[in-house]
């Protein structure tokens, strides 16, 4: 068989598929790697799984700014814009909400830090720590080039923000850089669609080298906690959103969930909402949501809407840190918890982990940076179900936000499929056929 061949075999298959056959897969090896301590396969699974989130992160930086400024004066081409971007906002923090109080909840009923062998010597400091002074104070770049090098997304965020609002005040004057800006979008999504292309090969990677190096042993200590981090995000994705779908935006859950999947996937694996953000937009688009809007709403939730990493998680690993520690919280301890979540996610600001987000809950509790070590090892396991969650939100808002505006293309979000997302999906190609008659 050919080489042109197997790609057209391979493109057949969807992209759902793939990807649960490299979880498998992945699995498998990576059960063979531990089991008969097989070191270069361990060594090369390892290898794979950094080589694809590499790729992936080498776009973030310039994705990021060129996706936020081409948002921002997208905005110009939608009517109400205002509202549409304050009432994103306003639903994004109710779901944070909503989201922050099942972590607590879980955390309450479970008591996950009892009984795990864990004490406080077991903890050490992170490496990145946050305070809401930091996060303040470190939205502001002190250059233009260092945000870029370091990947500090908040910063990149900034300005991006600052350069989109500027070009919509300089209005004609800045068509030439806003034409300039959106090429160079379309060119790092079209780059980025290579890269995840391989997701399947990174699925390998990634899942094979998790299960060779952390084992069953390790789970197992942090049973009751990474349980607990399972089941709320669960109840968000399968919960929550749904019922918000069907009460409040009254459509289809279960159509959502056919059309949104090849980006939930994704972030699965990937753990990055921000390399994920092409696909994210894609299915959003495909679920009748207005391009123009779709291309705000997207980006801006990529980078700040995280009810995974920034409610779920840091809920109830503060009351896990706290347990460990032998530190009591009160009532209100855990309205600063969901202050912390619905204000400050934005410090998670779409990359791979939370570190930044527990810290910043931690330090506005009194409770020890060091409790953040414990939980280290654990993280990439709890990251994927975090991230999956974190994209399902970034989908369901806008999906939400377009019906209660009365924007939501009906047909498209009933047609919506996981079909092949690098071309036109069944809806579209139809829509499409259909535009010479109707001239």
């Amino acid at each position: 068989m050919s080489v042109s061949a197997i790609s057209k075999t391979a493109a057949r298959i969807p992209f759902w598929v793939q990807i649960v056959a490299g979880l498998v897969l992945g699995v498998l090896l990576g059960w063979l790697a531990r089991s008969q301590d097989i070191s270069w396969l361990h060594t090369t699974l390892e290898k794979v799984g950094d080589l694809f989130v590499q790729l992936l992160k080498l776009a973030v930086a310039p994705l990021v700014f060129f996706a936020i400024l081409v948002s921002i004066t997208n905005l110009r081409k939608v009517n109400n814009a205002a509202r549409l971007a304050s009432r994103t906002l306003l639903w994004f923090m109710i779901t944070s909400l909503i989201a922050v109080s099942i972590g607590l909840a879980l955390g309450l009923l479970t008591d996950p830090g009892a009984g795990t062998g864990l004490t406080p010597k077991d903890g050490r400091l992170p490496k990145h720590t946050g305070s809401w002074i930091d996060f303040l104070t470190g939205i502001v770049p002190t250059d233009v080039i260092t945000p870029f090098t370091e990947l500090n997304v908040l910063q990149i965020v900034f300005m991006a923000a600052v350069a989109g609002i500027a070009a919509l005040q300089l209005g004609d004057k800045a068509a030439p850089i806003l034409t300039l800006a959106e090429s160079v979008l379309e060119l790092l999504q079209k780059a980025l669609w290579w890269v995840i292309r391989l997701a399947p090969i990174g699925t390998v990677g990634l899942i094979g080298y998790a299960i060779a190096d952390y084992g069953w042993d390790l789970i197992g200590k942090y049973a009751t906690f990474t349980a607990d981090v399972y089941i709320g995000c669960a109840l968000v994705m399968f919960g929550v959103y749904p019922l918000l779908l069907a009460t409040v935006a009254k459509v289809n859950p279960l159509q959502f969930f056919k059309g949104a999947w090849p980006a939930i996937q994704l972030a699965f694996v990937s753990r990055s909402s921000v390399g994920t953000m092409p696909v994210t937009q894609k299915v959003t688009e495909r679920l009748g949501v207005p391009k123009e809007y779709a291309s705000f709403a997207v980006p801006f939730g990529a980078t700040t809407k995280m009810d995974g990493c920034a409610a779920i998680y840091p809920a109830l690993a503060a009351i896990f840190i706290a347990q460990i520690f032998d530190v009591p919280l009160g009532v209100g301890d855990y309205l600063l918890i969901a202050f912390v979540s619905v204000v400050g996610s934005a410090a998670t600001a779409g990359l791979t982990g939370a570190t930044v987000m527990l810290t910043l809950t931690l330090s506005t509790l009194g409770l020890p940076l060091e409790g953040v070590g414990l939980l280290l090892a654990i993280d990439p396991v709890l990251d994927m179900m975090r991230t999956a969650t974190n994209v399902a939100g970034q989908v369901v808002t806008p999906v939400v936000v377009a019906a209660r505006e009365g924007i939501l293309d009906k047909d498209a979000y009933a047609a919506a499929s996981s079909s092949p997302l690098d071309g036109p999906s069944a809806y579209e190609a139809e829509q499409q056929a259909t535009l010479p008659a109707a001239a």
